[in-house]
């Protein structure tokens, strides 16, 4: 007889309180339930090992991109200063326009057909206007409400409530990544303050933590400025990989003697990535590496530098990179500020368009550009010597360019003065679903089981744009 067959063992003593209820109070009972729930239970259990994985993965169809990078313009742009042109409006000048309030504002700027489509593009965009041919534009925009942090929020996340997923974190739940020494989502941003809605934006909610959005500040010099911590100063890598080595060790024992935390394994998966990170996202987001002529190309300027970033990133294989290129709340004096916004992103998003296409990353990289809705048609604040825009939720542009996109189209319509979408049109669910098309995923079937729910990205709505997929 072996004696130490009968000696207490220290797992023996290391219960939480549910499994002691479990194991000596609970037992039949939770037969019982586990027969009555045993589907919600499977699901649980394989979010705890499956889904939290980066790797990559085959969409169940045919995927038309492979990559997304989101331009997001917050502020929301004019639509009828940019995509949208409407020559009815000079004719009501300074005239009340039927069921609206304050007086029709004719843009200040000229349209011109551009590229072999003809697509009138504004003459503040010359260089993204170069590339109109790969351009699905759609006119037809609406969300639900106009206030700046609910409705970027919506467009982030598809939702006005309840915090859900964000779209790169639904991408990357059902893609994974292609390195697994990096985020597969990125969110990049200059300037300290947080855009309307804070990590909302980014944020993962209910999905397994590992699909969080890591947010960059790109405005720093340097690549330790970018990403505080990316060294440690005080131990060298060898020492690193020994103690996650050991936290691993650690949780595997959690694991067996105890239970599956999905919170606990999230947080090593982090620490992890951000182990690995410390040489690849050194080498990611030195934009100095670039040739003077591509650095050229792009501009020397923070949204220049961003867009470049974004590029190496793209190139590197994160799965979705979100760009932030707000300031487009012009409430006032928008015949000068306007083009000064434009003239900052439209050089640096040329550019990333040409050098995609270039190093034939465009046609498997879903390029997507636009605000969170768009403005009115009447001047805002009447009176003012220097007049912009209200809010208005029920009509904005977006375009699409790259992996399946129809280039060179022209989507839906607003009406005569453009105050409203009128024909086809696009509610942001639609714009997500269609998103998600082009990434190889049928929208209503990318769910996730929580509180007893199959949640999705575009919720119970959504239809996909066929019009824009080539």
């Amino acid at each position: 007889m072996n004696i130490n067959e009968h000696q207490a063992r220290l797992e023996d003593f290391c219960f939480t309180r549910r499994q002691f209820l479990h194991r000596f109070g609970m037992g039949f009972g939770a037969l019982s339930l586990a027969g009555l729930l045993g589907r919600d239970m499977g699901v649980a259990t394989q979010a705890g090992e499956v889904l939290s994985s980066l790797e990559p993965k085959h969409p169940p169809l045919p995927a038309k991109a492979q990559r997304v990078i989101h331009i997001f313009a917050q502020g929301a742009p004019s639509q009828v200063d940019t995509w949208d042109p409407k020559p009815a409006l000079q004719r009501y000048a300074g005239q009340t326009l039927p069921g609206m309030n304050g007086l029709a504002m004719p843009s200040p700027f000229r349209f011109e057909k551009r590229g072999r489509s003809g697509i009138e593009v504004s003459e503040v965009f010359p260089k993204i206007g170069a590339q109109v041919d790969e351009l699905a534009v759609i006119r037809s925009m609406y969300t639900d409400i106009p206030a700046h942090e609910v409705a970027t929020v919506m467009m982030n996340t598809g939702s006005l409530r309840l915090a859900k997923p964000s779209l790169g974190s639904w991408a990357v739940y059902g893609l994974g990544t292609e390195n697994q020494n990096m985020p597969g989502f990125i969110s990049l941003r200059t300037g300290g303050n947080l855009p309307p809605g804070g990590t909302q934006n980014w944020q993962a909610a209910f999905l397994p933590g590992v699909f969080q959005g890591t947010s960059v500040n790109t405005s720093a010099g340097t690549v330790e400025d970018m990403i505080q911590n990316i060294r440690n100063p005080y131990i060298s890598l060898r020492e690193q990989r020994r103690q996650l080595d050991l936290i691993q060790q650690l949780n595997e024992r959690h694991s067996q003697n105890l239970q599956k935390d999905a919170h606990l394994e999230a947080r090593i998966a982090a620490y992890e990535i951000a182990f690995k990170m410390q040489s690849a996202a050194t080498d990611a987001f030195d934009f100095q590496k670039e040739p003077p002529a591509m650095r050229e190309l792009y501009g020397d300027t923070p949204q220049g530098r961003q867009m470049l970033v974004a590029r190496r990133l793209l190139e590197r294989g994160v799965r979705f990179v979100q760009v932030w290129a707000g300031g487009w709340d012009h409430h006032n004096d928008i015949e000068r500020r306007l083009p000064q916004q434009a003239g900052e992103i439209d050089q640096p998003l040329g550019a990333l368009l040409t050098d995609l296409k270039q190093r034939g990353l465009l046609d498997s990289t879903l390029v997507v550009w636009g605000g969170e809705f768009g403005r009115t048609v009447t001047k805002d604040r009447n009176g003012n010597e220097n007049p912009g825009r209200d809010h208005n939720n029920k009509a904005f542009s977006v375009w699409l360019a790259g992996g399946g996109v129809k280039g060179g189209t022209v989507y839906g319509a607003t009406d005569e003065f453009g105050a409203r979408a009128v024909d086809r049109p696009v509610h942001v669910h639609d714009l997500h679903a269609t998103m998600l098309q082009l990434l190889g995923f049928d929208h209503t079937k990318l769910t996730y089981r929580y509180n007893g729910r199959d949640f999705r990205l575009t919720d119970v709505s959504g239809n996909v744009v066929k019009g824009v997929i080539a």
